[in-house]
């Protein structure tokens, strides 16, 4: 295992097995991720994705599995009512609530709900790709929680574009907003994949969270343009990107093993997917792993 590999992806997959295309029952998805923190890649781990409101649902399910980690993130569909439950869940010894997850709210909301979140969890609001993003930056630059972007989901439409989902994560990086991704990155590199796992679904072609790594750190450097960014997320060739013990090298840019935990430590956070096996797969197949 390569350093640098090591660094850019530790602990990079929220996995969110209950979630489409996966869509598995809460058992199968608290058994892959007991599964999972057994195997030889659980260090690229994160968190089990997990809606409040099925936090009763999970906790019957807990005695039963051997969970070496029990660190969340929970979803919250109505903060207000929500909070307190968080909240109990928190002073909860057998688990760790890592983060917290909000549905698109307006800036406004967001600004609300500041002052109610608990201390030392991570806070991601989801918010749109397309479209003025000043109003939600100005209410997140300096208050320690951080955005979540969509890309993609379970029709066409749902994947942005690349110069869409670049000019966004350039936008984070000039605010210094950290970010979490979230749906459609199940491939370390950009392909034609179907959007759902039954036999009549669509494709389309999905962005590789290699790319959006790659891209992020070297974005957060300030050491490639806008123009340069398109062009790493349209990188479909792994050997593009050299990964050696001591950095990672893209043309002519490079990052050191600082400089790549760095940014995954305060800016590109993670990305949830339903599946944690496919990833893994493809970096095998890609002989990064």
């Amino acid at each position: 295992m390569l350093p640098s590999v090591k660094a850019l992806l530790t602990s990079i997959v929220d996995y969110a097995g209950l979630f489409p295309p996966a869509k598995l029952s809460m058992q199968e998805a608290m058994s892959n991720y007991a599964n999972y923190q057994l195997s030889s890649y659980s260090w690229m781990l994160n968190c089990f994705v997990l809606p409040v409101s099925r936090w009763n649902e999970f906790a019957a399910f807990v005695p039963t599995l051997d969970l070496k980690q029990r660190s969340l993130s929970l979803i919250l569909k109505d903060w207000e009512t929500e909070i307190d439950i968080v909240r109990s869940l928190i002073s909860n010894n057998n688990i760790t609530v890592t983060a917290l997850e909000f549905p698109p709210l307006p800036p406004t909301e967001i600004n609300r709900i500041l002052p109610h979140l608990p201390a030392k969890v991570n806070a991601f609001f989801e918010i749109p790709l397309s479209g003025d993003l000043k109003p939600y930056l100005t209410v997140l630059q300096h208050s320690g929680a951080a955005a979540k972007i969509r890309t993609g989901g379970v029709t066409v439409d749902a994947f942005p574009n690349f110069k869409e989902l670049c000019q966004c994560i350039l936008t984070f990086t000039e605010a210094r907003v950290p970010f979490k991704a979230t749906a459609g990155l199940h491939h370390p590199l950009p392909g034609n994949h179907r959007v759902t796992y039954e036999p009549n679904s669509p494709s389309t072609l999905m962005h590789g969270f290699l790319n959006v790594a790659v891209l992020a750190a070297l974005l957060y450097r300030q050491k490639i343009t806008l123009q340069e960014a398109v062009e790493i997320l349209q990188n479909f060739n792994s050997n593009s990107f050299q990964f050696t013990d001591n950095a990672i090298t893209w043309r002519d840019y490079h990052l050191n093993i600082g400089e790549i935990e760095q940014v995954r430590q305060y800016f590109f956070r993670s990305f949830g997917s339903c599946s944690f096996q496919e990833p893994v797969d493809d970096l095998k197949e890609l002989k990064l792993l």
